[in-house]
């Protein structure tokens, strides 16, 4: 078969009226369907799809998103799948390399990874990303696993893509994952090994930070999470410790994850400013210029904070080295900071700073 590949754009959405349309018309011309499951919506967002010349289902919400998604995947027609959340959008870029995938895609492939972009700074640069199974073959019947946090189970011939959805949310969810975690151990529901991670996170974003450490100890102790989680845990642990003001566990939680992995630039950071904390500045300068050199593969899946591998690991030694009185050093790493976040007021106050202290040669 010849020609472009047909997608279906499946979402679940409730009370998603302020970006419901920015999401979908972002996308709308590499589309050929949209399947939407309302959950229970009480505003306008089920007019704002039909408007948008979607498919509308309605399923009454029971605290499973995987359950929600399948049942969209379910009402596609088209040869691929494509998933968005409500506050993701496609940017003009994106939709131009989305629509050459389109023309280009080999139907042999099953699933295809777009980055996932998190968070951006103030010029729209991505700080934080992941990958994601976002365009899946229908006829593979892919499913979703899991109540909340749920993924794709995906397998077979599987591309990375350089297409990306930048999340831009506007509004949080309050809670509401912690709640449902909670439920499920109310009722005695045996979480598995990745909810048990999960529902660490959702303890910790939420400042429970000893039910938190107890939970990832749990998660910890089955040996069986995906390597990224355990780092990740650990990670999370470690503020959890610095939050209760456990400085000495706080590192110890940082090291450990070298039993796992090489080193990660955001690991390296954390142990830097733990030892700058301590007035150690030699060995955090050894962890900053570390955290410099490990910079991830781009078909990376875990979850990347660009910032500790460029600009945080520069103004970090830029400032080390001023405690040495080393200055011309320092403003060596501050100009390679500024080369990332080049109006930012850090490095024109070091700059300032600096200008007097630096030799002329």
């Amino acid at each position: 078969m010849n020609g472009d590949i047909t997608i279906s754009l499946c979402m679940i959405v409730k009370d998603e009226e302020d970006v419901l349309e920015r999401c979908i018309k972002s996308v709308l011309s590499a589309i050929d369907e949209i399947i939407i499951v309302d959950t229970g919506s009480k505003d306008k967002t089920k007019e704002i799809a039909l408007g948008l010349g979607a498919n509308v289902y309605d399923m009454q919400w029971q605290n499973n998103f995987g359950l929600a998604r399948n049942l969209a995947f379910s009402k596609a027609t088209k040869e691929y799948i494509m998933w968005l959340d409500a506050d993701d959008v496609v940017t003009e870029e994106s939709l131009q390399k989305l629509l050459e995938l389109k023309k280009n895609l080999d139907r042999n492939v099953d699933s295809v990874t777009m980055i996932y972009v998190l968070e951006e700074d103030s010029s729209g640069n991505p700080t934080s990303t992941l990958r994601r199974n976002r365009l899946v073959k229908r006829g593979r019947d892919f499913q979703w696993i899991g109540k909340i946090h749920e993924y794709l189970a995906v397998h077979g011939n599987i591309i990375n893509s350089d297409v990306s959805v930048h999340h831009r949310k506007i509004k949080s969810s309050s809670g509401r994952n912690l709640m449902i975690y909670e439920g499920m151990v109310k009722e005695g529901e045996e979480l598995s090994v990745r909810d048990m991670f999960y529902y660490g996170n959702e303890l910790f974003h939420n400042g429970h930070y000893d039910k938190a450490i107890e939970q990832y100890n749990k998660f910890l102790d089955t040996k069986a999470g995906w390597i990224e989680d355990v780092k990740t845990a650990l990670s999370n642990m470690s503020e959890c410790y610095s939050a209760n003001g456990d400085n000495e566990n706080q590192l110890k939680c940082l090291l450990k994850a070298f039993e796992h992995d090489v080193p990660r630039s955001d690991f390296c950071c954390k142990i830097a400013y733990c030892f700058f904390n301590r007035n150690m500045i030699y060995q955090a300068i050894f962890w900053y210029k570390l955290a410099i050199d490990t910079a991830p593969s781009k078909d990376n899946l875990s979850l990347v904070n660009h910032a500790t591998y460029t600009w945080i690991p520069n103004i970090q030694l830029c400032v080390c080295y001023s405690r040495l009185e080393m200055y011309d050093l320092a403003n060596k790493f501050n100009e390679e900071a500024g080369k990332f976040i080049p109006d930012n007021p850090m490095i024109i106050h070091n700059r300032e700073f600096l200008k007097d202290k630096i030799s002329n040669s």
